[in-house]
């Protein structure tokens, strides 16, 4: 089993907005994630599923 993890600023920097926006979609459920020590962990597909929720149809 091979899964490719994002961190937090990884994702900030991906989508070009503040850390802090990452931490609060996580905090709203809007991004599934793993605390692993003081960082977050978010999969691949757990990011993906994120952008397929918030495109505009």
């Amino acid at each position: 089993m091979n899964k490719e993890f994002y961190t937090a600023q990884d994702l900030a920097d991906k989508l070009q907005v503040n850390i802090m926006t990452i931490y609060r979609y996580i905090k709203a459920h809007k991004i599934r994630a793993h605390k692993i020590g003081k960082e977050f962990r978010i999969g691949k597909s757990e990011f993906e599923i994120f952008l397929k929720k918030t495109t505009i149809k």
